[in-house]
């Protein structure tokens, strides 16, 4: 792999590991100090790596360059001298900064930023916000595409949650039990929506990113393993994330071109991650509670079935969704619920419920749209490929519009 593919990939992977590292050494309010070291070893490894080539391990490159950037600061900071040497003397009985980059410690750091980040001192909004960008790496711009709002806005929660965090003085630890079940739901969203940003990307160039989706998934899995957070809506979400997981390879070709469900090839589904899917669903079932995660969990199970009459399949899927609009509206879901629509009982009353919704500067919305008036309106076909086409910022999703555009119009 190239360093200009190899350092997003590495970024994306290993950027929140060493940040939670290093604040959990450090103290939360050095965050965009720990923040600004982790970036500059990236800006470091391009520069390097392209004059001398990439090392053998560049991932301990980077935690190595990391770590001595960090020491080296803190060593001469004012800060460190007054406040942080006088307390690691006391335990370590030693000037000596230790960084603990092993697994172990990386795993338990992220956990507990997780949950530090998540504190009810700071807003839902800015919690996730906070999270998908310092333990998921994404971008302002996915940031606001991800929670519907704006650069701006985003900047300003971001601002606000760092200082909240730095004057309250929030320590990197595990909540206690009282305090668990509170913080949950929103690192529950999170995770969701770094999970979904791999599954399907709106503005990135690639709509896939399995990294991101099994990144989702090994955070997720730390919680699975902790008795107190494996509760039944955690497993519910991991039994959706193992069988939304167990499609992505067949969910492009070999050019790297998305593959639609129905013309996916089933020979390259996961049957193992269907069946571990399956397991966390079961687990799940364990108390009489239902939430959204179940129900989407359910609608991804009935999407890995392949024994069931078509009909019967799509009518299971379309009730799920009834009940899931129910729990929490939301015009995604009911766009979901739409297509389910067409599937089950056919392209007219689904158009119908389609106009309904609220979506119309989605381009996703369009290219269903679009979908639905194929072999009813061409005209309106065309036009709704072309809406979804000036929509999107995602270049696969440009390729494949047009391909549709190009036969609509032969």
């Amino acid at each position: 792999m190239k360093e200009n593919k190899l350092i997003p990939h590495l970024f994306r992977t290993e950027y929140s590991k060493i940040v939670s590292v290093l604040c959990k050494t450090f103290g939360l309010e050095n965050i965009e100090v720990a923040q600004d070291f982790v970036s500059d070893s990236f800006l470091k490894a391009a520069e390097t790596w392209k004059l001398h080539g990439i090392p053998d391990n560049p991932k301990a490159w980077l935690y190595t360059v990391s770590k001595n950037n960090a020491k080296d600061y803190f060593k001469r900071d004012f800060i460190f001298k007054t406040k942080i040497t006088p307390e690691l003397s006391k335990k370590k009985g030693s000037q000596e900064i230790e960084i603990d980059l092993s697994d172990r410690n990386i795993k338990d750091s992220q956990l507990q930023m997780l949950f530090a980040i998540c504190n009810p001192i700071i807003s839902s909004e800015s919690q996730i916000a906070l999270a998908l960008r310092i333990l998921c790496g994404f971008g302002i711009e996915e940031i606001a595409n991800a929670l519907l709002s704006t650069k701006q806005t985003i900047n300003k929660r971001l601002y606000r949650a760092k200082e909240k965090l730095r004057a309250n003085q929030i320590s990197l630890s595990f909540p206690p039990t009282k305090e668990l079940e509170l913080r949950l739901d929103n690192v529950l969203s999170i995770l969701y929506l770094l999970f979904n940003e791999g599954y399907y990307s709106s503005t990135a160039d690639k709509t896939i990113s399995k990294e991101l989706c099994l990144e989702a998934m090994r955070m997720l899995h730390l919680l699975t393993e902790n008795k107190g957070t494996s509760i039944p809506k955690v497993n519910a979400l991991m039994s959706l994330f193992c069988f939304q997981a167990s499609r992505l390879d067949a969910r492009t070709n070999a050019k790297g071109e998305q593959i639609l469900y129905n013309e996916q090839d089933k020979k390259k589904w996961n049957f193992e991650l269907i069946a571990q899917g399956e397991i966390y669903l079961n687990k799940s079932a364990k108390e009489n509670l239902i939430t959204k995660y179940h129900l989407e969990a359910l609608i991804a199970y009935w999407h890995t079935r392949t024994t069931y009459h078509f009909k019967e399949k799509w009518q299971n899927i379309l009730q799920l969704y009834n009940r899931l609009l129910q729990i929490e509206y939301s015009p995604v879901t009911a766009l979901n619920r739409t297509y389910a629509l067409a599937m089950a009982e056919g392209k007219t009353p689904a158009l119908k419920e389609a106009l309904k919704i609220d979506l119309t500067g989605n381009h996703l919305y369009q290219a269903l749209l679009a979908e639905l008036y194929e072999g009813l309106d061409t005209a309106k076909h065309i036009e709704h490929l072309n809406l979804a086409i000036q929509q999107t910022k995602n270049k696969e999703d440009i390729l494949l519009l047009k391909k549709k555009l190009n036969l609509a119009k032969k």
